[in-house]
């Protein structure tokens, strides 16, 4: 027979339910910060977050623009490793090169011709070039303003720029507010900065003081560049991760529905040899001994989940997994412990089998520090697939990275499987990030003040979690009435409303 039969059964997210605690001043909603750990690095410290929302590495929830944009709002979106990786490497420099304080210039020389620059500007996505000389020298500026590819396409660049006597220049050393002062009081959409040979050296952007301003919980890197997270295999590690590490991202993390194997130790092994600096998160895990062998392997964080997702199958097919209600409380318990004997706090990424704001904050409860999402995003106008229409409603595709349609990228992280582990379907359109996340974030603040709790930290030691009833849950939602008409806001949405 089995080694253990456990008779208890697995509990599911929805499972649970917050009790209400003391609400304090300082713990009402305004007050209470999401602020979290996501990861830790391996120098000391972490990387950490302003919301405790991370979304899922998928082909159809987490491209450039959805990593922008969460960064905006204070999380990040792992970009998903089935395809090509100089791809995913691409996908993450646009990231680190949307939003930045000092930005590394993409120079041109005087004699390029504008129809090159053109094409420069469409291939990269913007349209700025400082001209330079052979040693570097700043010569003058190109923007968009100051040529038409059709009219000036044969002229070079030196003919059209901006000269270099006509522009306000910032010179070394100089902060990153000086350079923002300076930009200000300039008539300039972009300052460049000089060392003291006039040699070029960044660019500061009057768009990004602006962003700045309109985004004050964007999550950036010590260059005030946004984050990029980006997810990793256990097949090509070897040559992604260098590539990674050296395009810019912050942190990555091993995808893999199963976390507990001699693969990890591999990758994570390697990660420590070939980018010391950089930290890897791994998992997929959902026991103790699961967690305690990824600590052991040197992991910067763990994701928990297997088989929860809205589009996973890999419980009915292999009947592994568990529910992530329990998962969550035995894998912190081990993390806690772990905390205790070595003083390193692993923080955990609740992933599956979450779908609404209610889900989030129970992982959370559990103890949590931040929540991995798919469908969640996959609805939502930045997410990399294209709306359709079907009975009159606008949706859009979603599919599982264990699903015939992604395993077809060769290499990917099931390339090796004869099977699948994922389903194709769709969510109901959304709108835009902003507007869901924000009642998203609403909802959990005004939890977890009910709570009495005034941040994650406090949640984790104050919660009071108790298992629900059928019944009960069924009491906890409109019953017995007529309802006059149809629901409205992120409940909703998250059940297809």
């Amino acid at each position: 027979m089995a080694r253990t039969v456990l008779t208890e059964p697995s509990r599911a997210i929805a499972e649970f339910r917050l009790l209400p605690g003391l609400t304090r001043p300082e713990a009402v909603a305004d007050r209470v910060s999401l602020a979290t750990r996501l990861a830790v690095l391996p120098c000391g410290g972490a990387v950490r977050l302003n919301i405790p929302l991370v979304a899922a590495a998928m082909q159809a929830v987490s491209g450039v623009a959805m990593g922008i944009e969460l960064a905006r709002h204070g999380g990040v979106a792992f970009l998903y490793a089935s395809q090509p990786v100089a791809a995913q490497a691409e996908m993450v420099r646009r990231i680190k090169n949307h939003k930045a304080g000092f930005v590394q210039p993409q120079t041109v020389p005087p004699d390029l011709p504008i129809a090159r620059v053109a094409d420069l500007a469409a291939a990269k996505g913007f349209s700025t070039f400082p001209v330079v000389d052979a040693q570097g020298r700043l010569l003058g500026l190109l923007t968009r303003l100051d040529y038409a590819p059709a009219r000036h396409a044969a002229l070079p660049a030196r003919d059209r720029m901006i000269p270099r006597d006509r522009l306000v220049v910032g010179r070394e050393p100089l902060t990153l507010r000086q350079a923002n002062d300076l930009l200000m009081d300039s008539h300039q959409s972009v300052l460049p900065i000089v060392d003291g040979d006039d040699r070029l050296r960044d660019l500061v952007f009057r768009k990004d003081i602006q962003n700045h301003l309109e985004h004050p919980d964007e999550v950036v890197d010590a260059r005030k560049r946004l984050l990029a997270a980006a997810a990793i295999n256990t097949h090509d590690y070897r040559e992604r991760l260098p590539a990674l590490a050296e395009a810019g991202v912050d942190v990555v993390a091993i995808d893999s529905s199963d976390g507990h194997s001699c693969f990890q130790a591999e990758t994570l092994a390697f990660a420590r040899q070939a980018c010391p600096d950089l930290p890897v998160i791994g998992g997929n895990i959902v026991t103790a001994d699961g967690f305690r062998f990824l600590a052991e392997a040197g992991a910067a964080g763990v994701k928990i989940g297997m088989g929860g997702g809205s589009i996973c199958i890999t419980q009915e097919q292999k009947g592994t997994g568990r529910g992530l209600g329990t998962a969550i409380l035995e894998v912190a318990a081990a993390r806690d412990e772990w905390h205790r004997r070595t003083g390193a706090y692993l923080p955990l990424i609740a992933d599956g089998g979450i779908v609404t704001a209610k889900d989030m904050v129970i992982a959370l409860a559990l103890g949590a520090d931040a929540v991995m999402l798919g469908r969640y995003f996959a609805r939502f106008e930045e997410s990399p697939t294209e709306k359709v229409m079907i009975n009159n409603r606008v949706m859009k595709p979603y599919w599982g990275e264990g699903s015939p349609r992604a395993r077809e990228w060769r290499g990917a992280r099931y390339g090796q499987a004869t099977f699948a582990e994922g389903v194709e379907g769709y969510v109901e359109y959304a709108g835009p990030l902003r507007d869901n996340v924000a009642e998203t974030l609403a909802i959990l603040r005004s939890s977890m003040s009910s709570a009495g709790a005034r941040d994650l930290a406090e949640l984790h030691r104050e919660a009071v979690v108790e298992v629900v009833s059928a019944l009960s849950i069924r009491e906890g939602q409109a019953h017995d009435i007529q309802v006059a008409g149809p629901p409205t806001g992120f409940g909703a949405k998250a059940w297809g409303v």
